[in-house]
């Protein structure tokens, strides 16, 4: 079966999954977006209301930050694959919960699998503790972990940056660093 096929049936099977809670209140799961030979993948929290009205990952206003910044590193939108660790949207944008976070993990792990990134653009606290529990953003936000072969950086999420100016600022240092290593 083609690798395009494959990532078709993932994704059917994220729009139609049931394993938390929060399939009753999305109107759209969102799988992500991008080339399925990315060299870079953006994982973000969740989705936010406009993306779960499309169906489609970072189209609001954090989104347009985002793009913005990764025109700032020199990286083209369409060149990346954008996902998060949970597909559908947390009731009034709150936080996702850990049980949230196990339940939709899998279906991250088997898009990084098919999609085999090198580099990884970590937006936020829960993007960081998918993959490295014990750590904190403050601690680690603006500096690359190199773990199997694999970079992983992590920034602030765009949304704070959308809120704060303070943030913007950070979020716009922070993606000019990762145009020296990606």
């Amino acid at each position: 079966m083609g690798e395009d096929l494959k990532f078709k049936k993932l994704n059917s099977k994220i729009r139609g999954c049931r394993k938390c809670p929060l399939y009753k209140t999305r109107c759209n799961a969102v799988p992500g977006e991008g080339p399925l030979n990315a060299k870079t993948i953006v994982i973000g929290q969740a989705p936010g209301a406009e993306e779960d009205k499309t169906g489609r990952p970072f189209v609001g206003r954090a989104g347009k930050l985002l793009t913005a910044l990764l025109a700032v590193a020199g990286i083209k939108r369409e060149k990346v694959f954008i996902t998060s660790p949970v597909k559908c949207f947390p009731p009034k944008n709150r936080k996702p919960t850990k049980t949230e976070i196990e339940s939709c993990f899998p279906y991250l792990r088997k898009q990084i699998e098919m999609i085999d990134p090198v580099n990884f653009i970590l937006l936020g606290e829960v993007a960081l503790k998918a993959f490295f529990p014990e750590k904190k953003l403050k601690d680690f936000r603006g500096k690359i972990i190199t773990e199997n072969n694999r970079r992983y950086f992590m920034v602030n999420h765009p949304a704070a940056g959308v809120r704060f100016q303070k943030f913007k600022k950070i979020l716009e240092k922070d993606f000019k660093t990762i145009s020296r290593y990606f």
